[in-house]
């Protein structure tokens, strides 16, 4: 695959998306846009990949949101399926997707981690969604997304007012799951998606499917319609799903193959 604006490493079952624009804090336009979602088309297609992280190319910025002087330049923009990122508003990946913010996450590049089901922050990382001070909105899913997280309340503060958030203030309100010494974002991230990938991975989508498509639902709905979710059904139709109690019964490490 031809890439100009990112770079893609496999580690094992894990990819490593990396945003490699830093001369202009990894910002995003729709040409980025449409390589990345083409990059996270790709994972969500093969089998073989089981957890993705989203990263940015040096210390300074995870991604400093739309590139603006693309946008004020005339630069080409459009619609883009998954949303701003290739992550935005990807909502059927079953598959977990981890963001290894390092530096600025402003805009939509807050956005994009959002977007992903678990961030891991270093201690210079900073959020932010300043887009009313550029006369734009922070749509379509930033402040849906936020306000998910960590309550309508909470998130009014930040979108109203565009103001920065630090690693440690984005851990205590909650959208955060851990903080680490600068430069570790990624090894951080790398050590919890291999924690992910000793579990069967069918039941991991299982779970983030039924996660996902019940949150909003009443409860009784939700446990109603379960059953039919198709990583639940492909679940309990998997070789995995044989394999897991068979090696607890045998006193043995679980052989997983995602099928």
């Amino acid at each position: 695959m031809d890439l100009k604006f990112s770079k893609i490493e496999r580690s094992g079952a894990i990819t490593i998306v990396t945003v490699s624009r830093p001369e202009v804090l990894n910002a995003v336009h729709y040409e980025v846009s449409l390589e990345l979602e083409r990059l996270f088309d790709w994972f969500a297609a093969d089998p073989d990949q089981w957890v993705a992280i989203v990263t940015g190319a040096g210390e300074r910025s995870f991604c400093a949101g739309n590139d603006l002087k693309w946008q004020a330049a005339g630069g080409k923009w459009g619609k883009v399926r998954s949303g701003f990122g290739g992550l935005s508003t990807r909502f059927d990946c079953d598959k977990p997707i981890i963001a290894a913010v390092n530096g600025y996450a402003m805009g939509g590049g807050f956005e994009m981690a959002l977007a992903c089901d678990l961030i891991v922050a270093a201690e210079n990382a900073v959020f932010s969604l300043p887009e009313p001070r550029v006369g734009l909105a922070a749509l379509p899913s930033a402040v849906l997304l936020l306000a998910r997280e960590i309550g309508t309340k909470r998130a009014m503060d930040l979108i109203l007012t565009g103001r920065r958030v630090s690693a440690r203030e984005g851990h205590a309100m909650g959208f955060v799951i851990e903080v680490v010494p600068q430069g570790q974002a990624l090894s951080a991230a790398l050590r919890l998606a291999e924690a992910i990938c000793r579990n069967s991975p069918m039941s991991i989508r299982a779970s983030k499917q039924a996660l996902q498509r019940g949150i909003g639902m009443p409860i009784e709905q939700a446990i109603a319609e379960q059953p039919d979710y198709p990583a639940v059904k492909a679940l309990s139709e998997s070789q995995d799903y044989i394999e897991g109690p068979k090696a607890f019964a045998e006193r043995r490490a679980p052989k997983w193959v995602g099928r």
